[in-house]
């Protein structure tokens, strides 16, 4: 681990590459009332991005938005990832742009059809929920063209169009499109998808947060399983505000440890989230934020330490595990933990 001053410099760069002296300037007015560099370092490490950098990557995402807008139809567009739960780390961030079909939707029409004839399953929703699923299954339609072929022409379209806008375009990644815009000096991930239709959006009159979002690989020629991401942000947003902000503090927190360490962590939001999110809000949610460092931390050494609840970890969306059957992860885990324990024992030297 480095010293906690390099620590402070590395993540101060990081938040400000621009060297935007307004965010230096907010920066060290957070900071005046901490004397110790290390308490320095994790009170930064937890704070969010300055918002004018956030906006600045919004006003990206939406340039390329426009300029597919501008030349597509039958395409809905959506954005994902963390800087829409502002748990992203650096100054200069990725965002996610999803360009999702219309011309079809994948469905879970075979679960729809078991909840309505097996009674055991439908005395479990109210008389307004079984309406909306037989309304779903009676007006159901089920598409006869070929999704994939749609989904590589829109991939195909996705590339034509950026690549004749944005010298830095590259398509080589089989899921994104990533795209350098100049004049923001931001990147942005185009991903070809399309909606799935699940019980859960049925029944919630059609509400995005619990539709999946299945995503197109160009190699593979299919699309990937299903992720919720609208629902691992409303889960999000909902328990960081339950916790007055701290479940967003450590999701960063965790972010920062693994940016300024010396080792290759090999965990990313999908898990650090999951670990964040997986903590009892009641046990942190008025924690003072060394104290919160020091809970993430034990949280993380007491769950690698239990095999059981490991394995049984699963993602903020609840649709796949962390650990399970991933030893790299858990070898991974075990060095996060490690650098936050060496972290917080500076606090006494630093």
């Amino acid at each position: 681990m480095r010293d906690s001053t390099s620590l402070l410099t590395n993540l101060r760069s990081r938040y400000n590459p621009d060297n935007d002296l307004l965010v230096e300037g907010r920066m060290y007015t957070e900071l005046s009332g901490v004397e110790k560099t290390t308490a320095k370092y994790i009170k930064a490490a937890m704070s969010e991005v300055d918002q004018r950098y956030t906006q600045i990557t919004l006003d990206a995402g939406n340039a390329v938005k426009q300029q597919l807008y501008a030349k597509q139809t039958g395409i809905s567009y959506e954005y994902q990832g963390s800087v829409m739960t502002r748990t992203h780390i650096r100054g200069v961030s990725d965002i996610d742009l999803l360009t999702l079909t219309n011309k079809f939707e994948d469905t879970e029409l075979t679960k729809v059809v078991d909840i309505l004839d097996r009674y055991d399953l439908k005395s479990q929703y109210s008389y307004t929920s079984q309406q909306r699923l037989q309304q779903f299954r009676e007006n159901f339609s089920r598409y006869t063209g070929d999704s994939d072929a749609e989904l590589m022409a829109l991939r195909l379209n996705n590339e034509s169009i950026l690549r004749a806008v944005y010298s830095q375009c590259d398509i080589s990644n089989a899921k994104a499109i990533k795209v350098h815009h100049q004049h923001y000096n931001r990147d942005i991930d185009v991903v070809t998808a399309n909606w799935l239709v699940t019980v859960g959006s049925i029944i919630n009159n059609n509400d995005k947060t619990y539709k999946g979002v299945k995503v197109f690989d160009k190699e593979k020629r299919t699309t990937l399983p299903a992720d919720y991401p609208f629902l691992s942000i409303k889960r999000i947003n909902d328990r960081s505000a339950e916790t007055g902000g701290r479940l967003k503090k450590m999701i960063r927190f965790l972010k920062n440890v693994v940016a300024d360490s010396d080792r290759t962590i090999n965990l990313h939001s999908f898990e650090i989230n999951a670990i964040c999110y997986a903590c009892p809000a009641q046990d942190y949610k008025d924690l003072y934020y060394l104290d919160l460092a020091y809970y993430i931390w034990r949280w993380m050494f007491d769950l690698h330490r239990d095999p059981v609840r490991l394995n049984a970890l699963k993602s903020v969306d609840g649709s796949e595990y962390v650990f399970l059957s991933k030893p790299e992860r858990v070898e991974a885990l075990r060095d996060l933990e490690d650098e936050v324990w060496k972290l917080y024992n500076t606090l006494n030297q630093a």
